[in-house]
């Protein structure tokens, strides 16, 4: 007995493991190597079609009298019964059975069949198609009129029902009725080619004023570009020229701002150009340049270029290439009206053509377009546009008020809290000077400091008092300068620079005390160098010295020690100019010994510091003992080279591990210094070392011989 898990009542007395498909087992292939002889696609498929059964199929069947006829016909309208009980949707099914009753010329029961779909399925097209064929092909032409007539007035959306039905009348000869069947169609506006083919009926048959008739209501039920287009072409085949520019200016009236005017100005220029009128095309060219957006005028700069190659002269060839490049400058500041280089590109294209009022127009066009954010780097590009405006306004225009207006406007369009522009400001000073409005200049970089004071103000604004000579203005500008800029190295040094050159050697020697006594600067080894060297120029020795005490005491750089012991060495010389030319030599030789005593010092004091004081600065101190070397042979036989050599270092190249980010590790080379000193305890080390190692090697041999 199966149990209730594999019986099933559906399966008799099989169990569910009885029914279940086995697929034999896949074979494991040993030998993989190809067959000496292959079998290819084409060799299987014509062997399948050889060992291919025929087809059985049923036998044909002779009817010899009228009863077997008529058991033959009611078994056959019986299936055709059946199946549409069946499947009453199935309009195949009904078109076999009409198209089977009208094979047995029962007509009668044909038409009734199709009546009978046609209840089922009115809005089925190709029922309706199906049975006017029946009723034409058998010659029924009222009949087929009766269901053209109630198909399209069922379904007059379905254009092929109206195609048909005009297609019969014609072939008929019944012209009038095919008029009445497409004027019905015209009342329920159909698309623009129910409309052509009417147009076309009506021209088969030479009627011209009713096509011409046709075309006027045709344009008022689809008044598109192509619309007007096709009226005047038909107007101009039929040599009505005043007729098809009277189609054109209409069209041009509805439809300028059309998406598809582009297409109809197009056309329109070329029948100008066709009828011998090309200042009217021109205009036309122009006309439509003017008013159709850029974006959708490509094709028409083209044929517009082309036309005046053709027909214009050099000024209108040229203004049509110029038209070209500004369409395409029109067309990216469109797209992105903060590219200024595009706006750059297109000032300069209209600065060739010269038309001031246009140049002014894409001016303000482009300052218009004001950067979205108050960063810097987003108006750096930007305020070029002003300069150049005012440049231009300035330069070629020569406009004074509009050139101070442009300067004015941008100045305060600038948010001078966050950023703000030195360059801006110089400009508009300079122009003011250029103008020989000094009030106006002043008051523009006296705005410029209060507002945004930047180092190139106040360099400029000082070169300019310096220039008219207005001493007291460059002072009180100094002084606003290092209030703002208190660590600013320059303005120290140029300050006490101008009060050199004014003869006030104290003033100039204060203003050197207050900057380097100064918490923080930004260039402190400048201003150190500006003030030795004023000293040394007004020939203040001690002074000098004492500086560069006071120097070694912030910094020990060893350039600081080097050019403390070159002054020295060089002291000498400058005492020889201040005195008489007839002095003995002896007594010059012995202050020269003296300088270099001196110098010879300086280095000794900073050998000392490096070696004592900072003995991992190697190479610093290298450096300071080869310019030691130099300046001793230079001093020539006053020299002694022997006092620097016994110090100089032993160049040494090392190894160092180097760590990766990776884990790994690799060495790199670089040079070490090995000094003197450093050597004798280096060979102590070693002896040290080599005692404890023999010590150890005892100690084992011993450990071992126990």
């Amino acid at each position: 007995m199966a149990s209730g898990k594999d019986s099933d009542r559906t399966l008799g007395y099989m169990t569910r493991k009885d029914t279940e498909v086995k697929l034999p087992r896949p074979t494991r292939v040993k030998n993989k190597t190809p067959a000496p002889v292959q079998i290819t696609a084409e060799q299987i498929l014509r062997e399948a079609r050889e060992r291919q059964e025929a087809e059985i199929r049923p036998p044909k069947q002779k009817i010899t009298d009228s009863t077997e006829l008529s058991d033959y016909r009611l078994r056959r309208r019986k299936e055709f019964e059946d199946q549409i009980r069946r499947a009453r949707w199935n309009i195949q099914v009904w078109m076999k059975y009409a198209q089977w009753e009208e094979s047995q010329k029962d007509y009668a029961r044909a038409r009734s069949v199709w009546e009978r779909a046609i209840e089922g399925d009115y809005r089925n097209h190709t029922l309706w198609l199906k049975y006017a064929e029946f009723e034409m092909k058998n010659k029924f032409v009222n009949s087929a009129r009766n269901v053209w007539d109630r198909a399209v007035t069922l379904l007059p959306r379905v254009d092929q029902l109206w195609y048909k039905y005009i297609h019969m009348e014609e072939i008929l000869g019944n012209i009038a009725g095919a008029r009445q069947i497409f004027e019905r169609w015209m009342q329920w506006s159909p698309d623009q080619q129910g409309w052509l083919s009417f147009i076309k009926f009506e021209l088969r048959y030479n009627e011209i004023e009713r096509a011409r008739s046709i075309y006027e209501r045709f344009v008022l039920c689809h008044p598109k570009v192509s619309s007007y287009i096709r009226f005047a072409k038909f107007e101009m085949k039929g040599g009505e020229v005043a007729r098809a520019r009277h189609v054109y200016e209409r069209a041009t009236e509805k439809l300028a701002d059309d998406e598809e005017a582009e297409t109809l100005f197009v056309a329109f220029a070329e029948f100008e150009e066709r009828c011998k009128e090309p200042e009217r095309a021109r205009f036309i060219y122009k006309f439509a340049l003017d008013h159709i957006p850029k974006g959708r005028a490509e094709d028409l700069y083209k044929k517009f270029v082309a036309f005046e190659k053709q027909y214009g002269d050099k000024e209108g060839i040229e203004d049509a290439i110029v038209g070209k490049r500004r369409f395409q400058y029109e067309d990216e500041v469109r797209k992105n009206p903060l590219n200024y280089d595009s706006w750059f590109d297109y000032v300069r294209l209209e600065q060739t053509v010269g038309n001031k009022d246009r140049i002014r127009e894409i001016y303000e066009r482009a300052i218009a377009n004001i950067p979205p954010a108050e960063e810097k780097r987003y108006w750096q590009r930007y305020i070029y546009l002003w300069i150049n405006y005012a440049l231009y306004e300035e330069i070629e225009t020569e406009d004074v008020e509009r050139t101070r207006d442009v300067y004015r406007e941008c100045l305060k369009l600038i948010p001078h809290s966050k950023f703000s522009f030195a360059k801006i400001w110089l400009l508009a000073a300079q122009f003011e000077i250029r103008q020989l409005n000094l009030a106006g200049a002043r008051q523009i970089l006296g705005n410029a400091i209060g507002k945004a004071p930047k180092d190139k103000i106040f360099k400029k604004y000082i070169e300019i008092e310096l220039q008219l000579g207005n001493i007291d203005r460059c002072r009180k500008l100094y002084e606003r300068y290092l209030e703002w800029s208190p660590e600013n190295c320059y303005a120290w040094s140029k300050y006490a620079e101008l009060e050199r050159s004014l003869a006030e050697t104290e003033r100039a020697r204060a203003i050197f005390e207050l900057a380097i006594s100064q918490p923080a600067l930004d260039m402190p080894e400048l201003l150190w160098k500006a003030y030795i060297d004023f000293e040394i120029a007004e020939g203040e020795l001690e002074r000098t010295r004492a500086l560069y005490e006071r120097l070694l005491d912030r910094t020990k750089h060893y350039k600081v020690w080097v050019s403390f012991a070159k002054f020295e060495a060089s002291a000498a010389e400058q005492e020889e100019d201040e005195e008489e030319e007839d002095q003995e030599e002896t007594d010059a030789i012995e202050r020269k010994k003296e300088c270099i005593r001196r110098a010879r010092a300086i280095f000794e004091r900073a050998n000392s510091y490096y070696k004592d004081s900072a003995p991992e600065l190697k190479e610093e101190r290298a450096t300071l003992l080869e310019d030691w070397l130099n300046m001793e042979t230079n001093f020539g036989n006053l020299g002694d080279v022997s006092v620097v050599q016994s110090k100089l270092p032993k160049k040494l190249k090392k190894r160092k591990p180097i760590t990766r980010e990776d884990g790994s590790t690799e060495y790199e080379e670089y040079i070490d210094y090995l000094y003197p000193e450093e050597s004798q305890t280096t060979n102590l080390k070693i002896l040290e070392a080599a005692y404890k190692w023999k010590k150890q090697k005892l100690a084992t041999s011993e450990e071992e011989y126990d």
